[in-house]
């Protein structure tokens, strides 16, 4: 029966599932996040350092939150209460508690993102009425991001707009990121070209693939690029458990991470061949954070022929990665919520989470209200809810019962003695080692 349910609820392809999945990952920390931190620290060599872990966590880490997903059948709090659970009724108790966390890490972050989409939405709107053209790019986005409510209608549409995607559960994720995605892509290509043929560029495509390889001496670069990696695959211990709920039995989690990793690497380094080197170009500072965004990139646009039209395509880029990673934390959230109180139906509860997200997240519109607001997300309960998921997978739940799902729907049984050493020696320590930084340090990954 359970089977059974999953077919029926679940996502119907093995391509919808990888889009889904890559839908979530892209988003914010591959357009501006990735390029903003390759180029603040080593460029080629950052790129080598983040492949590095981006192979080791798509190897271990997303398969786990993939499987762990899959054999519950459920989202968060009852994938935790069933991986404790191998160790004993009282166990599993503790563990459906302590997924009540990264739980509210999704949600928490989910408030915050909402916020930036709302801020592409208007440059996207301002970019097709021509007005992102025509001012000073800077005090453009002071006059929105420093102002409390003048963001107010987009961030309703933004919200109201995302749950609106998600009552059909899977199948809607499913249909609505295979449109985005591909569509993302496809725009971000376009931007690459331009680019390309701007006088200067050639030193931004040097920055990023010849390594300094004095950088890979800094012990920050490693830090900046293995937090990088693990946060842009979304392994928070939360969203990426719910798609493995709506995964097939038949399928190899381990190939679909592959594959996930493999689309998400891609659409990270097609956003730094369009900004790292325009910033080249036009010598602007590839560090400036939001501001690549909306500062950085409308200031090069204006400049060349066709902005107005590269502009568009740009901001609708980011409206596809931003909206298909909302749609993740509040699939999270109310997938968790349905399981805990069967009784609710989706409807009701995704009215829940849009006056949730709109009541906290009305009042921090202006950057100095939603930068604190991130930063705590992301210090502190993010890492943590990460940590818990990594450590619950690895050394709480046993691992004959996590071999049984990971060995699923492979052609080929797989190295489980390996697999489970990287896991458990490697990738656990990594994730202390992230979560002791942004604690101890107060880095926001």
């Amino acid at each position: 029966m359970e089977t059974e349910k999953k077919q029926k609820t679940g996502f119907h392809s093995r391509w919808g599932f990888i889009l889904a999945s890559v839908g979530s990952a892209v988003g914010m920390a591959n357009v501006w996040g990735f390029p903003n931190k390759m180029g603040s620290n080593g460029g080629g060599a950052f790129l080598l350092i983040y492949l590095f872990f981006i192979f080791i966590f798509s190897y271990v880490g997303l398969p786990a939150e993939f499987a762990i997903g899959r054999r519950a059948g459920t989202g968060t709090l009852g994938s935790y209460e069933n991986a404790w659970k191998t160790r004993g009724k009282k166990a599993g108790k503790a563990g459906g508690f302590l997924g009540w966390l990264p739980l509210a890490g999704s949600m928490c972050i989910a408030i915050g993102y909402a916020v930036i989409v709302s801020y592409v939405l208007r440059a996207l709107v301002e970019a097709v009425s021509g007005t992102l053209m025509t001012v000073d790019a800077g005090t453009w986005f002071d006059s929105f991001s420093l102002t409390p409510h003048s963001v107010i209608p987009y961030h309703i549409i933004v919200v109201i707009g995302t749950l609106l995607t998600l009552f059909l559960g899977a199948k809607s994720i499913e249909k609505t990121n295979k449109i985005m995605m591909p569509v993302f892509f496809i725009i971000f290509m376009i931007l690459a070209v331009r680019v390309a043929m701007l006088s200067g560029s050639l030193e931004g495509y040097l920055f990023m693939f010849i390594p300094r390889w004095e950088a890979l001496k800094d012990p920050m670069v490693w830090i900046w690029a293995m937090g990088q990696a693990f946060f842009s695959l979304s392994i928070t211990g939360s969203g990426m458990i719910v798609y493995g709920s709506y995964l097939d039995e038949g399928e190899d989690v381990v190939s679909v991470s592959r594959h996930t990793a493999v689309f998400d690497t891609i659409a990270a380094l097609v956003a730094a061949l369009v900004i790292i080197p325009a910033c080249f170009s036009y010598d602007l500072d590839v560090g400036a954070g939001p501001g690549l965004l909306f500062v950085t990139l409308p200031t090069i646009l204006q400049d060349i022929p066709f902005g107005q039209i590269f502009s568009i395509i740009l901001y609708l880029a980011m409206i596809f990665a931003g909206v298909s990673s909302l749609q993740n934390m509040f699939e999270a959230v109310g997938e968790s919520l349905l399981h805990k109180f069967p009784k609710l139906n989706r409807t009701i509860v995704l009215v829940i989470l849009c006056i949730i997200c709109l009541g906290f997240g009305l009042n921090m519109e202006a950057i100095f209200q939603w930068g604190p607001w991130m930063d705590l997300v992301s210090i502190y309960i993010i890492p943590i809810g990460a940590t818990l998921g990594a450590i619950s997978w690895f050394w709480i739940m046993k691992k004959e019962e996590l071999f049984k799902e990971l060995n699923k729907g492979c052609k080929k049984p797989h190295n489980t003695t390996v697999w489970y050493s990287i896991g458990r020696y490697l990738y656990v320590p990594i994730a202390i080692i992230l979560c002791g930084v942004a604690l101890f340090m107060k880095v926001a990954f």
